[in-house]
Formats: C-alpha cells, structure tokens, sequence
C-alpha cells in the first residue's frame, strides 16, 4: 500500500494531500534500482577481491600444503647432499688410498646436468624460483648417486683383487722358527763375505737349520724358476703378482717345477748347503719391481710383534752372512 504524504498549509492553517507525478514516481523508483545495482556491484567487487569462494579457498590451501611439502622436500634434499659428499669424501680419501687407487676427477662429480632449458616449462608457473631449485638439487643428487654407485661398483672389484693381492704378497717366514734348530743368521744390508772376507751387500735374509728342514711358499704364486748354479745352488724364484717375487737359495731339493701355481704355505723345498754356501742354510729374497727390499719388512703374518722385535734384533747383529 503506497504512503499518503501531506503537507502543511501555513495559510489555510490545515494538512494539504501532496499529489506525486507519475514521472517523479518513475524517477525516484530508478533512482532506488540504480542505487541498488551499484551497492550490488560494490559488494560483488569487495567480495571477488577480499573473499575467496570454496573452490579458490581450497585451491589455495591445497598451494600452501604444496609449499610446505617443497620446503621440506628441500631440507631433506640437504640433508641428503650432506650424506652424498661425506660418502665422496671416504671413497677419495679413505677407500681409494687403501686400494691405492686415483679419486675421483672432480670435474667429473661436479659435471653440469646438461640442457641449458631443462627448466624452462617451470620458468611461467608460480613459485618457479623454488620449483627449479629443488629440480635443480634432485638432479644433482641423481647424478652424484649414480657416479657414486659405479664408484663403489669399482671398489668392490679393488677389493675382491685385494683379496688376492693380499694371499699373494709375501707374508710368513720361509721356515719355521717353532723348530728350535732353525734360527736367523744373516739380514738384509752390507755384510762381511764369508769366503771372500770383504764388505759385500747381501739381497736377503739367511736361516741356518738341519738339511732337509721345510722351505715354504711365503704368498700365493706361479714358480717361475727352478734350477742350480755356482751360486745359490738350487733355487727356485716365485712370481706373486702385483710386482713381488721372492727367490729361495741352497736348497738341498725342491719339490715344485716351473709354471706351478703355488698357495702360501705350501712346501716348495728344503734346506740344503748348496752352491757358495759355508753352511746349511735358506738365502730369502723379496722383490718388489724386480728390486730386492728388505724381506724383515714381510714377516707379519705369522709373527707376534715381540718375535717381530726380536727377530730384527737378531739379524741386526749379525755381521756376516752365510753366502
């Protein structure tokens, strides 16, 4: 029911009806309708700018959980780096140097990825900053860990090989002490020529004993001598590998021939007075690179580190040899 207004009539002294154009009342309803639209208009701006509907609201939680997730994916990536180059830092410096062994290039470990646009769909989404640092890490740990595992695949094979380098090396005495007869006579350095009385470099060590007393394979090998002559009499030279040889003098016979392989341990001989010898004896060399070196130096297989000491003792003292 539409309002009856009116009006005072300050001559008449009484309440006059007001009477409202059709045109006024048109224009006042247009007036009501525009004002209307443009508060909806106003409340629907605020509201598509400050309000989020369902759908963009969970779109944004479920982009700020992704965030998260990178974040942590990145400090696990870290993480993960740490472990990756404290493994480099044993194989280059620990496991390598006991097999003796080159590290690894660092060019090699530290070699780009590879492909100067390998981010470049990443480059136009949001957050791309962190999305191509955390590709960025992950490559670079797929990388490492792969030159890592071959690394290991290598060390593995060094470790089988010295597994046989070390049953190859010489490692034990020639004879052995537990017979109370055999004993250390001569050592390795400049000694005094039993026969020709002058200053004279011998190439090994000396065990005098009984003849006939056991003469061992010192490592793993292939004989690759066996005979006699003027000077060590009956001798025969095993060939270890890995650069060793060692080489057994006077024996009075041998029991291996050439080209047999030999484990250590093994019974090749026996001792004997054979060739320039003034006693019944074992002459033992090692050889490393086809150069003798001190054989005390290859006796810790089977010697306590007090028989250690006493045994360079021993032939310290000894100032002349027996051949």
């Amino acid at each position: 029911m539409a309002k009856i207004r009116y009006q005072f009539n300050k001559e008449t002294l009484s309440y006059d009806k007001i009477e409202i154009s059709f045109r006024k009342k048109a224009l006042n309803w247009l007036t009501r309708i525009g004002t209307s639209i443009l508060w909806g208009a106003v409340i629907a701006v605020i509201a598509f700018t400050y309000i989020d509907s369902p759908k963009e609201a969970t779109l944004k939680e479920e982009n700020a959980q992704l965030l998260a997730e990178y974040n942590i994916l990145n400090k696990e990536l870290d993480e993960l780096s740490e472990v990756i180059t404290a493994l480099e830092h044993r194989d280059d410096n620990m496991y390598r140097v006991i097999f003796e062994s080159d590290p690894i290039d660092p060019s090699i470990r530290q070699g780009g990825i590879g492909g100067s646009d390998r981010y470049a769909i990443l480059r136009e989404m949001n957050n791309s900053e962190l999305l191509i640092s955390t590709n960025e890490k992950l490559d670079r740990l797929t990388k490492a860990a792969y030159i890592q595992s071959k690394s290991f695949d290598e060390i593995e094979v060094m470790v089988k090989n010295k597994i046989d380098m070390l049953a190859s090396i010489p490692a034990i005495l020639p004879v052995s002490l537990k017979d109370k007869k055999v004993h250390k006579s001569s050592g390795f350095g400049y000694r005094i020529h039993p026969i020709y009385k002058t200053r004279k470099f011998h190439a090994g060590v000396d065990f005098s004993g009984p003849i006939g007393t056991p003469i061992y394979a010192t490592g793993n090998g292939k004989v690759i001598k066996v005979g006699t002559d003027s000077g060590y009499g009956k001798h025969v030279i095993i060939d270890h590998g890995y650069s060793y040889k060692t080489h057994y003098a006077h024996m009075s016979a041998y029991t291996v021939k050439r080209g047999q392989k030999v484990k250590r341990g093994e019974i090749i001989g026996f001792l004997g007075n054979s060739g320039r010898s003034t006693g019944p004896h074992c002459h033992y060399e090692v050889l490393k690179n086809d150069i003798a070196v001190n054989p005390i130096n290859y006796f810790f297989n089977d010697l306590t580190p007090d028989e250690y000491e006493k045994l360079v003792n021993s032939v310290d003292e000894a100032g002349q040899s027996l051949d």
